[in-house]
């Protein structure tokens, strides 16, 4: 596994925002090419955002299904479980598409991270919806 993949999982189970931006560049990029809104740039906006995502989800705890690195990019198939200070249950799974520099540090992101549904339709039905053959 990627070394600084295996680094970021490591921060994100110790709930540690800090350490996690420490592991990407100053001009990191992110692209969440399914949001296009929430791009964004700078390592002080990951720790801002997982700063507040640790506070909303207080367990909350990464997993690694898979990832690979081939060169410096690294795709890592995520999951993201806990549950909200309501006690409802977060669950998100995805990959990300990572650049990691040389030094180890990551420039930039495409994140493909979900929120999973938990009353999705059967695939006959989501398929009409999709082909807007059917209601």
């Amino acid at each position: 596994m990627n070394r600084t993949i295996a680094r970021l999982r490591d921060a994100i189970n110790r709930h540690d925002p800090e350490a996690m931006a420490a592991l990407f560049a100053p001009d990191y990029r992110s692209e969440q090419p399914l949001h296009p809104a929430r791009g964004f740039s700078g390592k002080a906006q990951v720790a801002a955002n997982w700063t507040q995502m640790f506070a909303g989800v207080p367990d909350l705890r990464a997993g690694i299904v898979k990832e690979t690195t081939e060169g410096t990019t690294s795709w890592t198939e995520w999951v993201w479980r806990g549950a909200h200070r309501d006690g409802t249950p977060f669950l998100m799974k995805g990959v990300t598409v990572m650049g990691v520099r040389d030094d180890g540090l990551i420039a930039w992101a495409r994140l493909y991270v979900e929120p999973v549904e938990q009353h999705s339709a059967p695939i006959d039905e989501a398929v009409r919806q999709l082909s807007g053959t059917g209601g």
